[in-house]
């Protein structure tokens, strides 16, 4: 998250939920700060069993809300999202092979302009 870069990449059908493909690309350790499509109880089994820390996003209609903390959150979130918003929201092959290698390849395209800025030094200052 510090570096900005994409870790891991999964497709999964149109049919399946994201909260059912997190257990994909969920990391090992740490947090995560997730939309509200992983508040359910799918996300948090995948969180439990990885022990990791998962701050995702309440829906408006759930008791416990809290809109001080999802405010906290999706300001934490807010620089990483242009990452996906940018994308394409439709898929260019038919498949989950096809489209899982395109988003693969788009993932390392973006770690490569990304590395880009992260690695170029500051320019010098003339005085």
């Amino acid at each position: 998250m510090q570096s900005g870069m994409i870790n891991k990449v999964a497709i999964t059908p149109a049919n399946i939920i994201d909260s059912k493909g997190f257990k994909h690309v969920a990391p090992s350790q740490g947090a995560v700060y997730a939309d509200k499509g992983y508040c359910d109880k799918n996300a948090k089994q995948t969180a439990q069993i990885k022990n990791i820390h998962l701050a995702a996003v309440k829906k408006n209609n759930m008791k416990n809300k809290n809109r001080d903390l999802d405010s906290y959150y999706t300001k934490l979130r807010a620089p990483f999202e242009h990452v996906f918003s940018k994308q394409n929201k439709r898929v260019r092959y038919r498949g989950i092979a096809k489209n899982q290698f395109s988003a693969f390849m788009q993932a390392i395209t973006f770690n490569f302009k990304k590395l880009v800025v992260l690695t170029s030094s500051p320019p010098l200052l003339s005085t």
